[in-house]
């Protein structure tokens, strides 16, 4: 993911310097190195009622005890305990940990939940990575300015990730995918990251609150972060075949490290971006767990789930990438549990389905005034 869940997460950081431009419609400013298929439920069924009672652990962690990998492997487990108590069906995250090749060291865990009663496939990825820059991979990405890259490659590098997707059962509630990354060479690192929303239909109100605790966050850093953020979400997640926007955005950010950085504690905004994740989506599920789903918000949301198939297999760099030798299973772990593709789609005319494609085919809008 990166940008999208993907497949090793963390290989995507690389792709990110490797491969910028291959798909993004994002204009994103290079930088100087600086230090450091299920069963769905019956239509018609609900989610369940649940309390309001459960929270991320630590969302309110400030400091920056520990490494970032020792971070992510903790964040991935506080993120697990909190979504199968929010989903309430009993159903648990499988866990899979597995190991690279001696020639690029490192480990994963890709845990799935499936069939569950607010998420019907939840998916999250920890990847570490160790290995050895190629000459082909350090030329691309010195050649993006980081005079700390040596063109000839050999320089040992490091990166680890946390990355998720979260396919809800219910109509009303939108995909959620987010990550937060660290790429280290040389001695010099630089962050990455992200959060957004995949809409099936439109609640503006739980956009604009999704969108205004992102701007909260970010404006204790630097006031200026949420709109540039925003505007990378926007122009990353764009499917140009479609003409049309993957969802209502969110934060997207690159190629952050701390002396280039506008604000202070650059490693601290990134974990407070992790711990934010589920805070940031979980009142959209409270208020929409219990409405009733028709036949017709069922089938339009297998149909909007194939274009959120179609942007990672035809634009994200970061599957691409790991489509040409990763992870499969790692790979394909963010693709929703089930789609539906019908030929030449059109809603009726004042429907609440044509009000979708009319906000995700227009210029992207600012939820925050």
């Amino acid at each position: 993911m990166v940008q999208s869940m993907g497949y090793s997460a963390v290989e995507s950081i690389v792709s990110c310097h490797e491969r910028r431009g291959l798909s993004s419609r994002a204009s994103m400013p290079s930088r100087q190195c600086q230090r450091t298929s299920s069963v769905v439920s019956d239509r018609g069924s609900r989610c369940g009622p649940r309390p309001l009672q459960w929270r991320v652990h630590a969302t309110n962690h400030r400091g920056v005890p520990g490494s970032f990998e020792e971070y992510v492997l903790e964040l991935q487990q506080d993120i697990i305990k909190t979504a199968e108590a929010m989903d309430g069906s009993g159903k648990t995250f499988k866990k899979d940990s597995w190991e690279r090749s001696p020639s690029s060291s490192g480990y994963g865990v890709t845990a799935v939940l499936e069939g569950g009663q607010v998420v019907e496939k939840a998916a999250s990825n920890v990847s570490i990575i160790r290995g050895v820059l190629s000459e082909t991979r350090a030329q691309s990405m010195s050649s993006r300015g980081r005079d700390c890259i040596d063109p000839r490659g050999g320089q040992e590098y490091s990166a680890a990730a946390m990355s998720l997707v979260f396919h809800s059962a219910h109509p009303a509630i939108p995909t959620l995918r987010a990550d937060v990354r660290v790429f280290e060479v040389g001695g010099q690192r630089w962050f990455g990251g992200g959060c957004d929303l995949t809409p099936f239909y439109v609640h503006e109100d739980d956009f604009k609150e999704f969108h205004g605790y992102w701007k909260s966050l970010c404006d204790e850093y630097d006031d200026s972060l949420y709109s540039q953020y925003k505007t990378w979400c926007d122009e990353y997640f764009y499917i140009p075949a479609r003409k049309e926007h993957r969802g209502i955005g969110g934060l997207f950010f690159d190629d952050l490290d701390q002396e280039s950085s506008s604000f202070e504690n650059v490693e601290e905004f990134v974990r407070r971006v992790g711990y934010g994740i589920l805070p940031s989506w979980m009142p959209i599920v409270e208020r929409r767990r219990n409405l009733p789903i028709s036949d017709r918000e069922r089938d339009w949301q297998l149909v909007r789930r194939g274009r959120y198939l179609e942007f990672n297999l035809l634009y994200d760099r970061g599957v691409r990438f790991g489509l040409e030798g990763g992870r499969i299973e790692s790979i394909m772990v963010s693709a929703p549990p089930l789609i539906a593709w019908k030929y030449n789609v059109v809603p009726e005319e004042g429907s609440r389905e044509e009000q979708l494609l009319e906000l995700l085919s227009g210029q992207p809008k600012d939820w925050v005034q």
